[in-house]
């Protein structure tokens, strides 16, 4: 996983808040022109959104629903804002108090084994089934490869003891 936090990445990080403030305020929004080349093609990207450093709503996608990953980050953005069920929808009083970062995951890769995973790198997603379960790589708290696909299959509704569990593994450029 790369962290950014240059001048290329500060047009990921607007267009979401961007995004999040126009839905916010009932206001119009729309991508900046000139956009980089990697946000004209179609990109997965997940939006997080923290309030004074804790998690405020965080929704993404595995692989494109748009045309573009500009869109997809402007729809997660408001997604993460307004639709994450684990929280109420944010406030417009909120909105200066809220932190983003923005990851682009890359292509999802199929792993035989545990030794594949490293939950400081990588990324994982369960699947079992229509259930799947997703965990972002680098989050605080979340340190062992056990601790990592546990945390997923919970969010999957997937038991412990059921086996026939499909297991991925991706990296993601960070935005912060």
């Amino acid at each position: 996983m790369a962290e950014k936090e240059s001048r290329a990445g500060n047009i990921y990080l607007e267009i979401a808040r961007r995004a999040l403030e126009s839905r916010v305020k009932g206001e119009d929004f729309s991508l900046p022109r000139d956009l980089p080349g990697e946000l004209q093609q179609p990109g997965a990207a997940f939006v997080t959104l923290k309030k004074q450093g804790d998690l405020r709503g965080c929704i993404g996608t595995v692989s494109p629903t748009k045309k573009s990953l500009a869109e997809e980050i402007a729809a997660n953005a408001i997604s993460a804002g307004l639709k994450d069920p684990r929280f109420s929808p944010v406030s417009p009083g909120e909105m200066k108090m809220l932190s983003y970062s923005v990851d682009v995951l890359t292509t999802p890769e199929k792993v035989e084994s545990f030794a594949e995973l490293d939950p400081r790198h990588y990324g994982v997603i369960v699947r079992c089934g229509r259930r799947t379960g997703l965990l972002l790589p680098a989050l605080e708290g979340i340190d062992t490869v056990e601790e990592q696909l546990s945390i997923a299959r919970q969010k999957a509704g997937i038991r412990p003891d059921e086996t026939a569990v499909e297991i991925f593994r991706f990296t993601v450029q960070r935005y912060i």
